[in-house]
């Protein structure tokens, strides 16, 4: 996601413009948005939380481009994904003939995202050795490349992102506890999409149409059952999983519809009784279906709010939304009735 041409702060364009790839009307995630949007005028440090599949990058690009240094690079770094002895060098980068094989000098990420920002992604896999290099150019905004003992200066806003319990990690002094409250000065913390299921829908959607734009075969057609499927299924690996997910069964789909890809024994994390109707009617007879097997318990580890992988307010909102009431205990009423005549 790129700059734009500039719009007004206050115009509902320009929000819709900002977050193009964010996809979704939820609570949970408007509640994000809205941090995003108060954080991202600043250079304040950022720190994305999350599961992973949870689209902690998008957050990350949202926030550069609605930066002042939206028009500067957008730079980003997998600490997981590169070996831990070039990660310095990929970082802070390095002059000919700093290690065997340093034929030529190296510009690292910083430099390169100077006066724009930088994204370090699975930032609790940075190693405890390069962990204080990272925290002086966090704090001073200034590094040596390896081999060099020229310091450089840099104007970098830092954005950093991991699936790992960073405050845990530096209580067990796996990481520095400096470091964490560092880069902790603003956190967002991602919800799965078990917990927006409000935009599995909207996300099906949105992937059927790219998929099937890209791969020349579009589908015109979304059985309720399906979609049904797919929004109670609890997404283990979140967007990521769906989305890919989703491009198996636009590839496999036959005269423009779209089959449920999920395997039988995980197409619900509960049983769902046969339903006829409405993708809503599918929904309240599930909900009423997991109420009645747990004796209408609603929060707890047993209750429906946790065998639905909803948080208990969720629940109690969708009931309210569907016109789902604890049914009165007739026995009790027909029992005191007779004894009354």
């Amino acid at each position: 996601m790129g700059a734009w041409q500039h719009i007004e702060p206050d115009s509902q364009d320009w929000r819709l413009r900002s977050f193009e790839r964010i996809i979704g009307r939820s609570p949970a995630l408007e509640t994000v948005l809205v941090q995003v949007e108060r954080v991202a005028p600043t250079d304040s440090t950022v720190l994305i939380q999350g599961e992973t599949g949870t689209g902690k990058e998008l957050i990350a690009h949202a926030i550069h481009n609605l930066s002042a240094r939206s028009g500067r690079a957008f730079v980003r770094v997998n600490c997981a994904a590169i070996p831990l002895d070039l990660l310095e060098s990929e970082l802070f980068g390095h002059e000919k003939g700093a290690f065997t094989g340093a034929i030529a000098q190296k510009v690292g990420r910083f430099e390169l995202a100077d006066k724009g920002t930088l994204f370090l992604d699975e930032v609790g896999d940075i190693p405890a050795a390069l962990q204080p290099k990272l925290l002086r150019v966090l704090q001073e905004q200034e590094f040596e490349r390896l081999g060099s003992t020229r310091t450089h200066k840099v104007d970098v806003r830092l954005v950093a992102a991991t699936h790992r319990d960073l405050q845990e990690m530096a209580r067990q002094s796996q990481f520095r506890s400096d470091l964490y409250y560092r880069l902790n000065v603003f956190p967002i913390q991602l919800p799965p999409l078990r917990e927006r299921r409000e935009d599995i829908e909207a996300l099906v959607k949105h992937f059927v149409e790219k998929v099937g734009r890209r791969i020349g075969k579009p589908v015109e057609h979304i059985p309720e059952a399906t979609m049904s499927a797919l929004t109670l299924y609890d997404w283990p690996g979140n967007i990521r999983e769906l989305q890919n997910l989703i491009e198996r069964a636009v590839i496999l789909s036959d005269d423009g519809v779209l089959h449920n890809p999920l395997p039988a024994q995980t197409s619900s994390a509960v049983s769902v009784p046969p339903v006829t109707g409405t993708l809503k009617d599918t929904e309240k007879a599930v909900i009423l279906h997991t109420l009645e097997q747990v004796g209408w318990v609603i929060g707890g580890p047993r209750g429906a709010a946790s065998r639905l992988g909803l948080k208990r307010t969720t629940l109690i909102h969708r009931m309210e939304k569907l016109g789902i009431h604890r049914p009165r205990l007739r026995s009790l009423e027909n029992a005191a009735g007779s004894s009354q005549q």
